[in-house]
């Protein structure tokens, strides 16, 4: 209860020396300011670009796995180049994984190329056609809006059907359903049979709406025989994703004939290369936002400590009457702890007010969002800035002589 008291009388002193000199306060919170506008853009910026990326990497599928002839992530050109020269995944290779392949959930092939897409005068360009099967419905995690996706009759025997995706669906049909309507692909006549629901963008660069699903043999007819194929392997559950990596990877050996202790010729991909690849990233520009963000801090401390040693010296005399009629050393000690945590925290406060409408206009060109728990830490980062910075003038006050104190001039 008494240190209560102690801590509302020094609050009450350190807000009427504030007041006092307010443009020296204020000058002082300037390096305050700046280091809590970096930090809290910086974790505006960086808290909405991890939303945005997990967003969009979930469409990948947290159990999904994508076998390729390529590694998502190569680290160099000798890296690109050796991968460059393994062969291609074909539809033979493919057939036959599906047909050995017991532990996975679903299986299915992705094969693709951007073509135009058009119906009567109207036409979508550069839209992704994917030639598949009736499983990628579930590998890719897809909803279909309205009719239905390719059948296992449609794939296996190429029939000249497709599903939509959203944009194409909107840019071809502007008034009436699609489906049963007919599209040109290739210069051949496809009906549609489906459309999928809206899936927006990936990674902020590449509509996903954009696409035509059509059957894979029917791809290989009006594209592309021998396409290089990505086989999607649903595990089913997060847990048995290692299990079923495990079959895979021996599965592919076999079939594409790989010996005993010769690397891999393909690639096994999974979401958490995106999240890994990312991180570091992130990382890294959080490192870059710290060094600068603590700079701004260190000069704003310095002037915070710097303008604390200055007003003990000015208040020398004042801290000898407080000890004369019984102050203690920590009443002494907290009440300038809390006349430098105050200043901090003014201009945490400003820098928080300046971060808010900046933030808003970043919200136009990248997703950022000032949350609780930003403004938290930017208000705790300027309280102990306070402390820290106050706390070596604070403690030479309380311990000055109050004689000595009282004789001061």
């Amino acid at each position: 209860m008494r240190f209560l008291s102690e801590a509302l009388e020094s609050l009450w002193i350190a807000w009427d020396a504030i007041r006092a000199n307010k443009l020296r306060a204020g000058l002082t919170t300037l390096g305050i300011i700046i280091g809590i506008v970096t930090v809290t853009l910086m974790g505006t910026a960086i808290q909405g670009l991890r939303r945005s990326f997990t967003q969009s990497i979930s469409m990948l599928g947290t159990d999904n796995l994508y076998v390729q002839r390529f590694d998502w992530f190569i680290n160099s050109r000798e890296q690109w180049m050796e991968q460059n020269r393994r062969r291609s995944i074909n539809v033979a290779q493919f057939r036959e994984f599906e047909r050995q392949m017991v532990g996975a959930l679903a299986v299915a092939p992705e094969a693709e190329t951007f073509q135009p897409v058009r119906r009567e005068k109207r036409n979508a360009s550069s839209v992704r056609v994917v030639g598949t099967t009736e499983q990628f419905l579930l590998t890719a995690g897809l909803t279909v809006a309205q009719g239905r996706f390719l059948t296992r009759e449609e794939a296996r025997g190429g029939r000249p059907v497709c599903v939509l995706g959203a944009s194409v669906a909107d840019s071809l049909f502007l008034h009436g359903s699609p489906l049963g309507q007919r599209v040109h692909l290739g210069g051949r006549p496809f009906e549609v049979v489906g459309v999928l629901d809206r899936l927006g963008e990936f990674l902020g660069a590449f509509n996903l709406d954009n696409q035509v699903m059509i059957p894979l043999e029917q791809f290989r007819t009006t594209f592309w025989h021998d396409p290089d194929l990505t086989i999607q392997v649903k595990a089913g559950a997060v847990e048995r994703l290692d299990e079923v990596r495990e079959e895979v990877r021996g599965l592919m050996r076999k079939i594409r004939r790989v010996r005993p202790g010769q690397p891999d010729d393909f690639a096994i991909n999974q979401q958490d290369q995106f999240l890994k690849t990312f991180n570091r990233v992130i990382g890294t520009i959080a490192s870059v936002g710290l060094f600068i963000t603590g700079l701004s801090l260190f000069v704003g401390g310095i002037g915070i400590m710097n303008i604390m040693f200055v007003s003990v010296a000015e208040r020398t005399k004042e801290i000898g009457i407080r000890k004369a009629i019984g102050a203690k050393r920590r009443a002494i000690l907290l009440q300038f702890l809390i006349e430098a945590a105050a200043i901090c925290l003014f201009g945490g406060l400003i820098g928080l007010a300046i971060a808010w409408p900046v933030t808003l206009l970043l919200q136009r060109v990248m997703p950022a969002t000032m949350s609780p728990l930003i403004v938290s830490v930017a208000i705790g980062v300027s309280l102990l800035t306070g402390v820290v910075a106050g706390f070596l003038p604070a403690w030479r006050a309380a311990r000055l002589n109050p004689v000595d104190a009282l004789r001061n001039e």
